[in-house]
């Protein structure tokens, strides 16, 4: 399979390039959290353009970052090395050329001087709104970024003309990067290693997935076998972990609502909710809510880990360390390859939440879990023409049967919701199966219209 150096990112790509060739001043904000790809994002945005300034600053003193991005500007606009040292200055004079200027790493520019973002919102009222220049801010810290930079209290509140909150890629355009082409594997890759580029780019592409698992997160020597720990203690600023460890260890083990969290960490209920906003704000979990139900409004909730390296981290990596050492080479076979399949039931589920337009294509109002009572499907879509989408995932060695395609009946008729013109929905049954369906259901399925039965044969290629 090859091995592509930049997919997708489209929609970012032609908000960032559009910026560029107006007319108007723009001020934009790139973030998220580190590994997404947010300096590829940007250097691919501006290419070999000409006018175009991309500096990445470093934990460094103020002096010494101001003197690199000067050194590094004046390349672009010569004219800038003669100025006098100070931001606004060589700012002002860059609006004046029309400049796109990009700040990566923009966090570290406020950690060595806070008053940064006075300044800049003093330059950019005073000279560089009236100008045609852009300027791009990047930044990996989110905390920082929604403080400093996009909150109320910020004193660059409300300039910005965009703001990308660049997200992991989606199935569709991950599997590019998997190195097996067979479509239980890819889907057995994301499951892994999921959509963050970073990841994605340390696969070996000769190697098998376990091989890969092995070498690169089991091995206490893999380049991601510390990355979670990594992340929470400095990228995200969390100096005491072990409640915030707990918590994701709870959720990616199956404890999912607020009780069973706090049940498992030790803490009392209402104290969770302060830790699940924090994680939440950092993109390391979402809450999921009944596709039908108004998410401000119900009390239905469950947690989920945004990240599959992260799942796959704290159910086999956390705590294991010792007997991940003991075991060697042979860690793959002996602690993850006897539950895989197990652990591949909720990743799967994504997978196919992800690939039902492809599979069902419509335009929906949403897509997600249903639960009430006891009953609970894994794939919804709300079709804006009325028709509810209802799907059951089985990762297993057995096929689907009729008895499953019941259980999926009974439960979509549990499901109260209106379709946004009124009347009726109209239930069309989606079966996914990693084995694939045994006779009489692929029977029922040929008989009638409102089955469907997907294999990951069919989910992969749905994208190609």
């Amino acid at each position: 399979m090859s091995h592509p150096q930049f997919v997708n990112r489209e929609d970012e790509l032609e908000l960032l390039r559009s910026r560029f060739d107006r007319e108007t001043a723009d001020l934009l904000v790139v973030y998220g959290r580190r590994r997404l790809g947010k300096s590829a994002l940007v250097r691919e945005a501006i290419g070999e353009r000409d006018d175009a300034v991309y500096w990445q600053a470093t934990e460094e003193t103020a002096a010494v970052q101001l003197e690199d991005f000067v050194e590094t500007a004046s390349e672009t606009v010569p004219l800038i090395e003669d100025l006098k040292r100070d931001w606004e200055t060589v700012l002002r004079t860059l609006g004046q050329q029309d400049t796109i200027v990009i700040l990566d790493e923009f966090p570290y520019l406020i950690e060595s001087d806070e008053s940064l973002p006075s300044k800049l919102q003093r330059v950019w009222d005073m000279h560089l709104e009236e100008t045609s220049m852009t300027l791009v801010l990047v930044g990996s810290s989110i905390s920082i970024m929604e403080e400093k930079v996009l909150g109320g209290g910020s004193p660059l509140y409300g300039r910005r003309t965009g703001a990308i909150d660049l997200p992991p890629l989606e199935f569709g355009d991950a599997r590019r990067f998997y190195p097996n082409s067979e479509p239980d594997s890819i889907i057995r890759s994301w499951g892994v290693f999921g959509g963050t580029p970073y990841y994605l780019q340390a696969l070996t592409q000769s190697s098998t997935l376990a091989e890969n698992i092995q070498t690169h997160i089991l091995s206490e020597h893999g380049v991601l076998h510390n990355e979670p720990e990594f992340l929470l203690r400095t990228e995200f600023g969390i100096r005491d972990p072990q409640t915030y460890y707990t918590i994701l260890r709870a959720i990616a083990t199956g404890k999912r609502e607020v009780s069973e969290i706090a049940g498992f960490a030790g803490i009392e209920s209402n104290s969770v909710g302060s830790y699940l906003s924090k994680l939440r704000r950092l993109r390391l979990i979402e809450r999921d809510t009944p596709v039908t139900a108004n998410p401000q409004t119900t009390r239905k909730s469950r947690y989920r880990l945004r990240e599959p390296l992260f799942q796959f981290w704290f159910q086999y990596v956390y705590g294991q360390q010792a007997k991940l050492a003991q075991l060697g080479d042979d860690a793959y076979e002996q602690l993850v390859e006897p539950t895989f399949s197990s652990y591949m039931g909720t990743m799967f589920e994504r997978v196919c939440q992800q690939a039902l337009p492809e599979l069902v294509p419509k335009t929906y109002h949403g897509i997600g879990y249903w639960w009430h009572d006891h009953h609970e499907l894994d794939v919804v879509g709300l079709g804006g023409d009325g028709t509810l989408v209802a799907g059951e995932c089985k990762y297993t060695t057995r096929p689907m049967d009729e008895g499953d395609l019941a259980d999926l009946e009974r439960s979509t008729a549990q499901i109260r919701w209106t379709p946004p013109n009124g009347g009726e929905s109209t239930p069309q049954y989606c079966c996914f199966c990693r084995s694939g369906f045994s006779e009489g259901l692929q029977q029922t399925a040929a008989e009638r219209d409102d089955i469907s039965l997907f294999t990951p044969t069919d989910i992969v290629n749905a994208y190609r």
